[in-house]
């Protein structure tokens, strides 16, 4: 494949299938040399993997902070010690939370809270990965992180033993926990038996595609059928389209140059001087940095 190309794939993953290997079969599919995912879905989760390919992958932080939508279902009454459908049972209740308790309780999970990442995770403990430390039966804990939970709703009681909820949420957030901190706080135990995140910022589910078709298309088609330009899917972002070829040669240098301000895309009411600005040609992002004044220093150059 060209290895000019660039751009996002909206994915879809399946479930018992791991981000890293989800990623394998493109990149061994279409001969792509340079490839990489936004936040990673655990192999019994669901749901839309961003990839960037080519220089795209330069702009996956900025695709990982946004926003993320997940449904799932918590099984009320007992414990795991992955806090999903995967791990060992470590404890056990006959407390089943009410409906009514459920939407009180859930309140309090709004907002800025601290959170404890669960114990099979790939948060670092002196080096090595949590998941790993569990594997091998080590004692260890985890310090919690300020995690940002903007709205949370149950969608249904399935069962007394069922619930199953939306949530918008931000960056490092982890599902698992919240089933867990949310059955600690109903007098209760659970873990996620069930979990699909249906957005990642501007990617969503109705919009994206399987893997196993992905995986059927020929390649000569893949770059029309399959790829979003690498500006389209990066939210509430300030942008400027380069039009003269001389700019467009100055910053494959990577020097600075001059904007018009008045022709910026979206811009705010007041621009920031450590507002990261968005430089495009032809609806791909090919640079991104600060302004000072009317200058443009690029952090990044993705020519």
């Amino acid at each position: 494949m060209d290895e000019h190309i660039q751009g996002w794939i909206n994915l879809y993953k399946p479930k018992n299938i791991s981000s890293f290997l989800a990623v394998k079969k493109i990149k061994k599919k279409f001969n792509i040399n340079k490839i990489g995912h936004a936040g990673t879905l655990d192999p019994q989760a669901e749901g839309i993997l961003p990839i960037a390919l080519g220089k795209t992958t330069k702009l996956i932080p900025f695709v990982s902070s946004g926003l993320k939508k997940y449904i799932f279902t918590i099984k009320w009454g007992i414990q795991t010690d992955t806090d999903d459908i995967e791990g060992q049972v470590i404890n056990v209740s006959k407390n089943f939370p009410k409906q009514n308790e459920i939407k009180n309780c859930i309140k309090d999970f709004i907002g800025i809270n601290e959170q404890i990442p669960p114990k099979a995770s790939a948060v670092k403990i002196n080096g090595e990965r949590a998941y790993l430390l569990l594997r091998k039966n080590k004692k260890f804990t985890l310090k919690s992180k300020k995690v940002f939970l903007k709205n949370i709703k149950l969608i249904k009681n399935s069962s007394k033993h069922h619930s199953t909820f939306e949530i918008e949420c931000g960056k490092g957030y982890y599902v698992r926990s919240l089933a867990r901190d949310l059955a600690c706080s109903l007098g209760t135990f659970g873990h996620i038996s069930y979990l699909n995140r249906t957005k990642v910022g501007l990617f969503s589910d109705n919009l994206s595609i399987l893997l196993d078709d992905l995986l059927k298309i020929r390649q000569t088609d893949f770059e029309f059928n399959c790829l979003n330009s690498s500006m389209s899917m990066l939210d509430d972002i300030l942008a400027y389209e380069i039009e003269d070829e001389r700019d467009f040669t100055d910053l494959s240098l990577g020097k600075s140059i001059k904007i018009d301000k008045t022709k910026l895309i979206k811009p705010p009411l007041d621009l920031d001087k450590n507002k990261i600005i968005f430089l495009s040609k032809n609806g791909n992002v090919i640079s991104f940095g600060k302004l000072n004044g009317n200058l443009f220093k690029p952090n990044k150059i993705l020519i």
